[in-house]
């Protein structure tokens, strides 16, 4: 392990749901974290998270080559978070997923840093109909190629307090009486703890576990959507009619959706919105590969024991009871 004491690691999208787990978990190993965001300013909650002095957010744009290297300067590590679920203005999946990653990865290069983790996603193909996973390959490969000793993770839907999984579709169950699910349901997911996520990232900036290669995330157990909806129901004491929704009628419901967000100002609520590129991605399952299985490129093989869903979830779904956290369990 490398010695962490005046260790500085660079996180691009530190303020993130991802970041401000990998920031804490760096922090606790006694790392210097410089949090590069696009708003520092907002990403002041993070520095209680170290000591005094120890988080420091400054600004950065992976679509700005500059603010990158200034943020890049002096590190010893680098880490990119940076991604986004729905495109909007000049922040497209190309300009930040491929074109953004491939300029941290070509910036880390210039500043003599090896130690690097491209953050990408479970079912990144560069020949898929998703734009989104087009994009993931696309920043794996850009990282791979700037920086081959650098690593590639790939989760599966990460879950902790501030997801956009679980908390969507418990808030969406609590203000509709029917959820779609597309397709029937069925595609599989394998929902990997946030601070797992974390602890793996941290043990590439420790240098404990093989670089150069590219570790699937996923949890101890492998649910169907519609597993996963009915476990939110549960959870939250709701009794909601699950409808089997075609794909071409939830392309039809996207297409909608979308026109409404852009005409709107982007006024539609996160627990309604749906896309085009969404459903694509909810038509293949997401669980970690028999080949990353094999080849030891998995959490156990990293030497972390994957969180089960039912240790966490509950404590931040609690919430979205009838009557709060304290509910008897009745549903509504």
């Amino acid at each position: 392990m490398i010695p962490t004491s005046n260790q500085l690691v660079t996180v691009f999208g530190g303020s993130g749901f991802v970041g401000r787990h990998v920031v804490r978990a760096l922090a606790r190993r006694g790392y210097r974290i410089r949090v590069a965001v696009r708003r520092p300013d907002l990403a002041l909650f993070l520095q209680p998270l170290g000591r005094v002095g120890q988080i420091h957010p400054v600004q950065a744009n992976v679509r700005y080559p500059a603010s990158i290297a200034a943020a890049l300067e002096g590190a010893d590590a680098a880490v990119n978070l940076v991604g986004i679920l729905n495109p909007g203005g000049a922040q497209t999946f190309e300009a930040v997923q491929a074109q953004g990653a491939r300029a941290v990865a070509e910036a880390a290069r210039q500043a003599g840093i090896t130690r690097f983790v491209q953050m990408s996603a479970l079912g990144a193909d560069p020949d898929s109909d998703s734009a989104y996973a087009r994009t993931k390959a696309a920043g794996e490969a850009a990282a791979m190629e700037a920086v081959p000793s650098a690593v590639v993770m790939r989760p599966s839907i990460v879950f902790g307090p501030e997801d956009s999984f679980f908390n969507r579709f418990a808030a969406l169950a609590r203000v509709s009486p029917v959820i779609p699910l597309i397709g029937g349901g069925e595609t599989r997911f394998q929902p990997v703890f946030v601070g797992d996520v974390a602890e793996a990232i941290c043990r590439v900036m420790d240098a404990t576990v093989r670089t150069g290669v590219t570790y699937e995330l996923g949890g101890p157990e492998v649910k169907t959507f519609r597993q996963l909806i009915q476990y939110v129901l549960d959870i939250t004491g709701r009794r909601r009619l699950l409808v089997s929704m075609p794909v071409g009628a939830a392309r039809v419901q996207a297409g909608v959706t979308e026109f409404v967000n852009k005409v709107t100002g982007g006024l539609v609520p996160d627990a309604l919105m749906l896309t085009g590129d969404q459903v694509r991605l909810l038509q293949v399952d997401n669980v970690v590969s028999d080949a990353a299985i094999a080849e030891g490129r998995t959490l156990e093989a990293m030497g972390v024991t994957p969180e089960i869903i039912e240790a966490v979830v509950p404590a931040y779904l609690y919430r979205f009871r009838a009557r709060g956290q304290f509910d008897a369990g009745k549903f509504a």
